[in-house]
């Protein structure tokens, strides 16, 4: 499946199961702008649920807030964000259409990789269980050309990237033969800088007016509000402070359905520490946040560290955990560690004072910080394409479901009276009281049992619960399993600690 196929697919299915539909549809849409539908909302809370609590209640030493989407202009100075939060824009003249460039190559290098992919695929077809796949990279002729190709391309743009060199992402594209994909030509611009954050106009119109910034990160709110969240909560270095929080990016090449949005959702938390400990509690964020994302099951093997060749200028290290996306390795979380570049500035440009006192060493000083950094939006995508399949069932019919992982599905179980007769939707709406108080849960009695459970896996329900005429008389009722399919009779009774076990939250964060 490529990857535009399946955007088509997750695409089709957000709409029709009500996850995530095109903002201002009924007015053709707003590119790269989406809303979230009543169980997109619900996965979405689960995630935010799921971060928040594994950050602020697992660690006493962690704190939340919700600061403010407009801040002070001078904030964004001091961030680097008005000098330096640029993309490299390239246009092509024939299809008038803009691309970002490093974009460009990057795709360019991952196609490399799917070539020398398909390679050893075919090595291992040919060879069968005597396949050596690392001999094989090493010594195929079609494997060495693409990964000295590879490294060449990728040298080049490394050290264009390092120098800002825009003369050379053109040579690069032009010299890899990167063709527009609309006009199929190489009629390219210069590659020039456009500033990615929205301005508005704060205050009344007219001369009074300020020009302010839609914050384009969430991290900037913590660092000016550093301070008071310090003082009043009798903060002790280290500590840290998390933030849930939209941010907006003007991103002029916006794609891949929600992987990269106009408005999007951050889940941050910068933890501040004396200098000097830096990299010992970056070391520690990345192994508590890969274990957070392992925690839920989606495999091991999909998730990987990848560390930046050049840093970002408040960083003095920082590594993407990726995830293996079906369209490759992408970004999923960024690890941070941010010395002291934003409070050291903010005390800077404010002239108020942001260093702490330790009382232990008599010490005064303003903290390093180390960042977690992850879009919710990102998050929701991770889950919605891995929890994706079509199978095909052994009666030759095929279901497609969404295998989220219990404690995220935006709902729990369904109650499924068999007929809408014979005392039976009541004692399904008694089952429903029993577990509407913890669990969100739905009550459908429309359609035969065999559609109804066809709906629930298409939405990802872990557990279908049908009351039959045989439920009248022992108190039981059949729990279906979404991903095995299997069936049991459970009393009524035990049906709330059975569900829990399973999607509870707190099972899962005991994990961690």
């Amino acid at each position: 499946m490529t990857q535009d196929e399946l955007f088509k697919i997750l695409v089709a299915h957000c709409k029709e199961y009500g996850f995530i539909f095109p903002s201002s549809e009924i007015y053709d849409g707003l590119g790269a702008v989406y809303d979230y539908g009543q169980l997109g909302v619900e996965l979405k809370n689960n995630i935010k649920r799921y971060w928040w609590e594994a950050m602020t209640r697992l660690n006493e030493n962690i704190v939340g807030i919700d600061a403010a989407i407009f801040m002070h202009p001078s904030t964004w100075v001091a961030s680097g964000h008005v000098a330096a939060f640029n993309d490299p824009l390239i246009d092509n003249r024939d299809s008038k259409k803009r691309y970002r460039a490093d974009v460009l190559i990057e795709d360019y290098l991952a196609r490399i990789e799917e070539k020398i992919k398909k390679e050893v695929e075919k090595g291992r077809k040919r060879f069968g269980d005597a396949f050596d796949e690392e001999k094989f990279r090493e010594t195929n002729p079609n494997v060495l050309r693409e990964k000295a190709h590879y490294d060449e391309v990728h040298g080049r743009y490394l050290k264009a990237e390092q120098a800002n060199d825009f003369a050379e992402y053109k040579q690069i594209i032009l010299d890899c033969d990167i063709v527009c994909p609309i006009s199929g030509t190489k009629n390219w611009t210069d590659v020039r800088q456009f500033n990615l954050m929205f301005s508005t106009q704060f205050g009344s119109t007219g001369e009074g007016a300020n020009t302010v910034y839609l914050r384009p990160e969430t991290a900037q709110g913590i660092f000016v509000d550093y301070i008071n969240v310090q003082k009043t909560g009798r903060m002790k270095i280290p500590f840290g402070i998390a933030q849930i929080g939209k941010a907006f990016r003007n991103e002029v090449v916006a794609r891949q359905f929600i992987f990269r949005m106009r408005e999007f959702e951050q889940m941050e938390m910068e933890f501040f520490c004396k200098p000097g400990t830096e990299m010992e509690w970056f070391n520690k964020w990345k192994e508590a946040r890969m274990k957070w994302h392992i925690a839920l099951g989606m495999g091991a093997e999909n998730y990987r560290f990848h560390d930046h060749e050049k840093l970002a200028h408040y960083a003095n290290a920082a590594t993407d955990i990726e995830f293996n996306f079906p369209f490759g390795f992408k970004e999923l979380e960024g690890i941070h560690s941010r010395t002291d570049f934003d409070l050291g500035n903010h005390q800077q440009l404010s002239g108020k004072k942001l260093t702490y006192f330790d009382p232990e060493t008599g010490e005064s000083y303003v903290p390093y910080c180390v960042e977690t950094s992850i879009g919710v939006d990102r998050m929701f995508l991770t889950v919605l394409s891995h929890a994706y399949r079509s199978e095909t069932l052994e009666n030759g019919e095929t279901r497609v479901v969404l295998g989220i992982p219990a404690p995220l599905a935006p709902v729990k179980a369904a109650v499924l009276p068999l007929v809408k007769k014979d005392g039976l939707p009541e004692l399904a709406q008694k089952v429903m009281d029993l577990l509407k108080y913890d669990f969100n849960c739905q009550y459908e009695e429309k359609d035969s049992i065999g559609k109804r459970y066809r709906r629930q896996d298409a939405i990802g329900t872990p557990f279908c619960i049908t009351v039959d005429h045989k439920s009248l008389e022992d108190g039981c009722v059949t729990v279906r399993d979404r991903d095995t399919m299997s069936q049991e009779r459970v009393a009524v009774d035990a049906l709330h600690d059975m569900i829990d076990r399973k999607v509870s939250l707190g099972n899962l964060l005991r994990q961690l």
